[in-house]
């Protein structure tokens, strides 16, 4: 066996990690999941809202092509291509979308939050008309607002 190679120290190798390298890596990835997670809740808030505004444009939609079919706008969904008759649940779960007012004149489609949580005091509901008119709540800009 060579001596040598074991008493020189350019041959020892370093094992594991020191307690001060490990509280680094810590300190480091805290300092990230404090940053990264508002902006992740965000972006998920903004994923709920657009997938609630959809639903609404998708009702505008077909409740026009239904009232040119049928010369007035209906509150059953299943004639909009909707899975029941009212009271649709977003993928998410987060807006329940329904048809409130529906004859000759005109439609309101609304899209209310379901969780209670700090989007609620944000975007809570969302509205649309057959007139086109697009209104929200509490804040008045949520169709238009991109954070």
């Amino acid at each position: 066996m060579n001596t040598r190679k074991m008493e020189n120290p350019m041959y020892r190798k370093m094992r594991g990690v020191t307690l001060m390298e490990l509280m680094i890596v810590v300190v480091v990835v805290g300092i990230l999941a404090a940053v990264a997670y508002p902006n992740y809740r965000e972006f998920a808030a903004r994923a709920k809202r657009t997938e609630a505004k959809a639903a609404l444009l998708q009702i505008a939609t077909n409740q026009e092509r239904f009232y040119l079919n049928a010369n007035t706008y209906t509150a059953d969904m299943t004639n909009l291509g909707f899975p029941v008759a009212a009271n649709f649940l977003t993928d998410t779960g987060s807006y329940v979308i329904s048809v409130n007012a529906a004859d000759g004149a005109g439609f309101t489609a609304t899209a209310t939050y379901q969780n209670a949580d700090a989007e609620a005091g944000k975007c809570a509901t969302f509205t649309i008309q057959a007139n086109g008119n697009r209104t929200s709540a509490p804040l008045a800009d949520c169709w238009s607002r991109t954070r």
